[in-house]
């Protein structure tokens, strides 16, 4: 399989073509593969022959026929490069011999991909010193997609067809009926086709056309593999996944944006939400409990997006944070009697850092013996305590009506004689109400914030209390936090796609009207391994935390070694 290019002397680009045979005729007969035009080229002038090394030229000695490879006149020549230039008359012509498919590449890795000339590894563009996509595609995978696809759009046409011909009442359905059916009506279609292209797999293309009539598309193989854990879609066109930590594009697109947009409503409609153009952008969640946010025209200029945060499967403990070197076992050990002595904790961090997760961690940690209310927009948390109740938000109806939002949840459950409140996410004016709780019988509950560190929790915290329009003086917030918050975990996501717990600190009180923090633990970087993954080690500073020294001078038994100051924690 090779690639034929040819252009004009004067550089005007004639025609692209991908040959999927052993060989191509160029000439200006009809039937040629790459045709040309001029009195001085023969009808089948030259014939490009594809062998196990490369691809060869060979002219046919058409009468007057010549043909030119690098200025020199040839009869035979070969394996051509891409940079050999071939010249018939006044065209030039180059031949690009395609190898076999390589797999994607991860666009995250610029410093080293800037250092070396593997083509597995990601390129910086200069001009605008931002990552490019490196990867290695064979063009007849590329023009494969492109057949599926298009095969795709004609067969769920014809499905629809057939649907409607036998008038199926799909909506008395169950999953797995309509499934079944579905995909027999699916292998009708295809087997009355007869012009259907022997380069496309039969079974390929029903499962592909099935996952798109009433699964999710091509993202469901991506939702079933344990190992990627985003999914964004930012068009039909353009699927990218994260796996391992690594950013990736995919090689399979949706079939068009309309199939998109019938994704999304398959996701939001068993949950009672909706997404049209009075309400474009929308939160849930799949049965997994994967997150998913979606957004459409006239929002999306490049047609509907969806990106789907996926969350591990099995029940993740404190050990397995450990174990994937996210924190140290002498934190871990700190967090979990944090957590058992009511500390009101805030988990800090970036998108994408791992906060939901290490919120579920700690959730379930607290007794069983303890009332549990939870509040998200979406509902992602799964605890296991026998006394809990989950709530989640509600937009608005098609009215504008109707919608309880996070700060009404909130109210409600101080209402609910809960022990602890978890809350999702303090995004708003929830906070005023997450704050009060905390100050009023309430310890031990857990939130999590979007910040950088803990100096910009705190700030971003006070910013979220006046959201809550209470026209309140900064120092009576500022005061009203530092009753409220005992520790700040913050979060952080490294380049490399690790997830470390970088700093534990302590809401010591408030002086001169500044919260005062006092930093307990601290995740100190000192490079790259050979892995590409963060170095470093998370060490003490030698603060003790005042519950601790509370839990000591009542004579219970604490660990105070954990925080000798220098030491390095494993």
């Amino acid at each position: 399989m090779f690639e034929v290019e040819a252009w004009t002397a004067g550089g005007k680009k004639v025609e692209k073509i991908v040959c999927h045979k052993k060989n191509a005729i160029i000439g200006k007969a009809p039937d040629s593969q790459l045709r040309l035009y001029g009195w001085r080229i023969g009808s089948n002038h030259a014939q490009l022959v594809e062998a196990e090394n490369g691809v060869y030229i060979y002219n046919n000695k058409s009468k007057g026929s010549s043909t030119f490879v690098n200025d020199s006149e040839y009869e035979e020549y070969g394996p051509l490069s891409s940079d050999d230039e071939i010249r018939i008359h006044n065209y030039i012509i180059k031949v690009t011999h395609i190898g076999a498919t390589k797999k994607e590449v991860p666009i995250n890795d610029i410093e080293k991909a800037n250092n070396t000339n593997n083509a597995h590894k990601p390129l910086l563009d200069e001009t605008n010193n931002t990552a490019v996509i490196s990867r290695e595609v064979d063009a007849s995978n590329i023009e494969k997609q492109k057949l599926y696809k298009l095969w795709q759009v004609t067969i769920h046409e014809q499905l629809l067809q057939q649907m409607d011909l036998r008038r199926l009442a799909v909506h008395e359905m169950s999953d797995e009926d309509l499934r079944s059916l579905t995909e027999k009506i699916l292998i009708e279609v295809i087997d009355k086709n007869k012009n259907f292209p022997v380069e496309i797999d039969k079974k390929e293309l029903t499962k592909r056309a099935l996952a798109e009539a009433i699964g999710l598309g091509p993202i469901e193989p991506m939702l079933e593999d344990d190992s990627v854990s985003e999914i964004m879609v930012n068009s039909a066109e353009e699927i990218y996944y994260e796996k391992d930590g690594k950013l990736y594009k995919s090689d399979v697109t949706f079939s068009s944006n309309q199939a998109v947009l019938y994704a999304i409503e398959r996701i939001v409609t068993p949950l009672g939400r909706r997404i049209d153009e009075s309400s474009p952008l929308v939160d849930a969640r799949l049965k997994d409990g994967s997150r998913v946010n979606a957004i459409i025209p006239p929002l999306a200029l490049k047609g509907p997006s969806i990106t789907i945060r996926k969350f591990m499967k099995q029940r993740l403990h404190g050990d397995d944070l450990v174990r994937f070197g996210s924190v140290s076992k002498e934190m871990m050990e700190f967090i979990n009697m944090a957590v058992a002595n009511r500390q009101n904790i805030i988990v800090s961090g970036g998108t994408g850092s791992g906060k939901t997760t290490l919120l579920n961690i700690l959730s379930n940690k607290i007794p069983d013996n303890e009332r549990v209310v939870t509040i998200e927009d979406s509902a992602e948390l799964r605890l296991y305590q026998p006394n809990l109740v989950s709530l989640e938000s509600r937009p608005p109806n098609q009215d504008g009506k109707g919608e309880v939002n996070i700060r009404d949840l909130v109210k409600n459950s101080l209402r609910m004689r809960p022990d602890r409140i978890v809350v999702g996410e303090c995004r708003g004016g929830e906070a005023l109400d997450m704050m009060q709780a905390m100050n009023t019988g309430h310890d031990g509950s857990l939130t999590t914030l979007h910040a950088n560190n803990a100096t910009d929790c705190l700030s971003r915290l006070e910013v979220l209390i006046l959201m809550a329009e209470m026209d309140l003086p900064s120092r009576a917030i500022r005061e009203q936090i530092a009753s409220s918050v005992d520790i700040i975990i913050q979060q952080t996501r490294f380049p490399c796609g690790s997830r470390k717990i970088t700093s534990i600190s302590e809401v010591s009180g408030i002086d001169s009207g500044r919260i005062q923090l006092g930093e307990i633990f601290r995740f100190e970087q000192n490079g790259y391994g050979e892995d590409d993954k963060v170095k470093g080690k998370f060490i003490a500073t030698g603060q003790i935390p005042g519950f601790y020294e509370e839990l000591r001078s009542k004579g219970l038994p604490v660990n105070v070694d954990i925080f000798d100051k220098g030491r390095v924690v494993k």
